[in-house]
This record gives structure tokens, sequence and C-alpha cells, in this order.
């Protein structure tokens, strides 16, 4: 599995994580390491091809991200994208200047040399002025002034004389745009060509091989020991669960851990699909009193996830304890959660912590294993279906750790999170009867912590608001507002009024991210 890979290190852009997976969307194995990992762990890795990210800053501001100058000497293939591409003409003897009108968003992109880079994919593009132009997406202040020696420009826009640039003898290419977005028209593509045409690897990760490995990693990990996995009620939990028993079997004792915060009947769904079509011990514990009363008065988001992550852990351990010989705790954490948690392999800025991740204690009994840390959303679908799991489960929203308390906004009681419960099983429910639950990336019901006036009858009234969301998205790093007909919509909110109490006004969310993030908090 790990004979072909392509090393991405990361100047801080929020779609570093993208680069790796349209990489591994190719079936070529990729990882992610810090703009300044150490040369020996690059040369450890043995990669056949570099690429660097984009990142927020100037290659001349003071502290920019700078790599060790040797990742040039590997002479291996290496493609710069955004900030990566002016690191390279900075470092190489080129010269970057600020732009004289910046370039965020679409941009039309005239290909000078359909070779290589561009291979095979500029017949498909439109022909103007005798010149191949296809759409891309920038996000960019500095532009390329001169180009390193033995470098040519291979593509521009009308405001960048050099939007892309080789060095064919060195094998070096650099874009000035964001081929993994999926915004750039023919980004797919360009990353296919660097990694196949000029790196010249195989197609050797695939799924299938991910699982025997991960299962073998499990195993020389584990020993003779026993794992103890939380069930959250998520796709990644119960994914994780199925991964562990098919590697250590019976060694594996699941806990589902009821936190007041889930959705209606989450514990009965998720426990009698594990119990029943992969005959996993489950035990389950009702810990509501126990989560709720440390919530309690709690109103800032950071706060609660911290809380409820700090309190899985503490129950896990307590539970853990009337298990005899358990050493590890087996948990869903994603990459999208380890990116916006942390600075995690790279500078990116921090968005929110997840429970997960952000709230681990510091001083854990046991040790974890997190066997889909590398892996966004999608790929853990696959993951489900090759490991057998009901399309029911698999295909599911995703759900986050911390459950309806970052849906609740502001206080967190039970009377509140009744009234989302109602409201939220509404939503998906008419979302369902409209055939659009598998077009949707996500939807939702959201608690506001306002209230609004309001007439039922002939009387006054003062409730609750609840807002809908629902986006789609391809792996949740990015995502749009989904575009529901109006009579759906128009149900939703007739249903919620009229059915939940303490309700009389519905609003629909239309932000898209970013520069909102999916969830509210």
């Amino acid at each position: 599995m790990l004979e072909d890979k392509i090393l991405v290190l990361d100047f801080g852009s929020q779609y570093t994580q993208l680069i790796a997976r349209r990489v591994r969307e190719n079936s070529v194995y990729s990882e992610i390491f810090p703009y300044n990992a150490p040369f020996k762990k690059i040369l450890d890795f043995k990669p056949k091809g570099i690429i660097l990210s984009g990142g927020p800053s100037s290659v001349y501001s003071k502290g920019s991200p700078i790599p060790d100058i040797k990742v040039f000497d590997l002479g291996i293939p290496i493609l710069g994208i955004c900030y990566g591409m002016q690191l390279m003409a900075h470092l190489l003897g080129g010269r970057v200047a600020k732009a004289a009108k910046r370039e965020y968003g679409r941009a039309e992109l005239f290909i000078d040399d359909d070779s290589d880079l561009f291979e095979g994919i500029s017949s498909k593009f439109k022909i103007q002025n005798s010149k191949f132009k296809t759409v891309v997406w920038m996000s960019h202040g500095d532009r390329i002034e001169k180009y390193p020696k033995g470098f040519i420009s291979i593509a521009h826009t009308e405001n960048s004389p050099v939007a892309a640039m080789a060095d064919k003898k060195k094998n070096f290419y650099a874009l000035q745009f964001h081929p993994e977005v999926v915004h750039t028209e023919k980004g797919r593509e360009i990353i296919k060509n660097f990694i196949f045409n000029i790196c010249g690897t195989n197609l050797t990760w695939t799924m299938k091989s991910f699982i025997e490995t991960a299962k073998h990693e499990i195993k020389e990990k584990v020993g003779n020991q026993r794992v103890v996995c939380g069930i959250s009620g998520g796709v990644d939990s119960s994914v994780t669960a199925v991964l562990v028993h098919e590697a250590i079997g019976d060694a594996l004792t699941c806990i589902f851990v009821d936190n007041g915060v889930l959705r209606e009947d989450e514990a009965k769904k998720v426990e009698n699909m594990l119990k029943k079509s992969f005959h996993m011990k489950i035990k389950y514990v009702d810990a509501s009193e126990r989560f709720l009363k440390k919530l309690k008065g709690v109103k800032d988001p950071e706060r609660k996830r911290k809380i409820i992550g700090n309190e899985f852990i503490r129950v896990f351990e307590d539970e853990a304890m009337k298990i005899k010989n358990v050493s590890f705790l087996a948990q869903g954490t994603l990459y999208p959660d380890v990116i916006e948690s942390t600075s995690f392999k790279g500078p990116s800025a921090t968005i929110k912590s997840h429970h997960n991740v952000g709230g681990l204690l510091k001083k854990m009994k046991l040790k974890l294993i997190e066997p889909l840390r590398e892996l966004f959303k999608d790929e853990v679908r696959v993951l489900g279906h090759e490991l057998g799991m009901p399309d029911e489960t698999i295909n599911r929203h995703p759900f986050p750790g911390p459950g309806l308390a970052i849906r609740c906004i502001s206080n967190v009681t039970k009377e509140r999170l009744a009234i989302l419960r109602k409201a939220d099983v509404i939503v998906l429910d008419e979302i369902k009867k409209a055939g659009l639950y598998g077009k949707i990336w996500q939807a939702f019901a959201v608690l506001l912590p306002v209230k609004s006036v309001g007439v039922m009858g002939d009387e006054r009234t003062y409730d609750n608001v609840i807002a809908v969301r629902a986006v789609t998205s391809v792996d949740g790093m990015t995502a749009d507002w989904a575009q529901i007909p109006y009579e759906v919509l128009g149900r939703i909110s007739n249903r919620i009024i009229n059915e939940v109490k303490g309700v009389n006004r519905v609003v629909y969310d239309i932000s898209s991210k970013p520069p909102s993030t999916i969830e509210w908090e």
C-alpha cells in the first residue's frame, strides 16, 4: 500500500487536506507533513513527489514559513500551489511582488503550454484567441514578477502573467491557482497528471489495502490486551468499532454512552445494528444526568465541547476499569476533526475544537487507537461499505460528537433539548419524504437563544425560534447551502410550528462554508 507515496508539505492552507484527498482519490497514498518537517523525516518517507500547499502568508512577511531548502535537491518532482508557487520562485531565484490587483475566487486561465501538467485536458477547454481557456479558483495577493532560471511560464490570467510555471528538466511545476478545490474545472485532471505522468506513481492505495494494513497495525499495537470503543451514534464511531472488531474480535468491548444530547432513538438504532449484524459486545451506559449537570449554565461552545469530550473520557475510563486488561480506547477521529482542532501537521488556523481531539484529558489512563485519523468522511463511508455495514448506517448525515449541545445554542436544558429533538425529527422526515436525503450532506434543526412574537389563534405568543440548516458538500471541508424547494421548506415550517410546542417561528440558513461553518457552534 505504501510503495508509491506523495508527500504534501503544509504551509497553513485550509485546503491542505483536500490536496491529500485528491491524491488518494487516484489510489495513491499521501501524507501531510508540516512545512518545517526535518529533512531526514522527509527522506525516510521516500516520496515519489512533493506538493507544496497554499497558505495565508506572503513570502516576504516576517516569520513566513520556509521549508528545508534541501527538498529541492531530492531529484523528485515538486508541485507548488499558490503560496507554494511563490515560495518556489522566491527560494530558487525568481521574484515575487504584490499584485496590482488581487485575485480571489473565479478566474479565467489561459494555457500557453498544453503538455505535461496540462496534457490531455486542453482539448476540453474552450478556445478563445487561439489559446486554451478554463476556469480556476484563485486566492492570492502576490504574483510572480520573474520566474527562476530554468523555468518557463505555461499559463497566465489577465492579472497574472505567470499563473503556472515549470522547470521541465527538474520536473518542478507550480500553479498560482488551487487545483484541489471543486471550483477549478479541471483541477482533478491536473493533479492526476502530476502524480502519474510526472511522478510516475502506480495504483497501490485502495480501501481494501487500507483495511488489511489497519487491521495489522491494530493487532500489533493491542497484542493480548483489550480495547474499549466509545460509540457516539455517528458513522465514524460505528465504522471504527467494526474495523477494530475485525482486527481483534472479542477483545473489543463497545461502550455506548447516552450523554443526554443524542438524537431521537439514537442509542437503540446503533446498538441493534452492531449487535445483530456484527455480534459485538456492547455496554449501554445512561450518563445523561451526569452530562447535563456539567453543561448546566454553560453557553460558550468551546466549553461545551471540552466538557463533553472530557466527560466522555471519564465515563470510558470508569467503565473500562470494570473490564480486565483494558489498555486502549478506540475512537473515530477523522482528518477534518484534526485539522480544525489544532495546527496538526502544519500552521493552519484553529477554527474550533472537536470533542474527540481538543477535549482529551492530558493524563489519560488509556492509550488511543484512531484508525480513521487520516480519512475523510466520504472515505469512511467507502470503508463502511467494504466492511459490509448497512447503507442505512453508513449513509447517515454527519452528527457532531458534542451532539445536540452545539445545536441548542446557549443554555442546554432537558426542556430545550426536547424541543430541538422534535423539530429535528420533522426536518429529517420531510427531507426524506421529498427524496432529498441522499443529495444533501447534512440537514438538521438548531434551537436559537431568542424568542419572537407570534399569533396563534387569537392570542399573542412569545416563543422559540428554530433555524433549519441544510448543506451540500463533497467532504465537509467546503459546503454550499442546499436549495431545498420552497414547498418542502413550507411543510417543514408548518409542521414544526404546529407540532412542536413552544415554537412560533422557523428560519432557513442560507450561508455557505466558508465563511460560515456547517454547525452553528
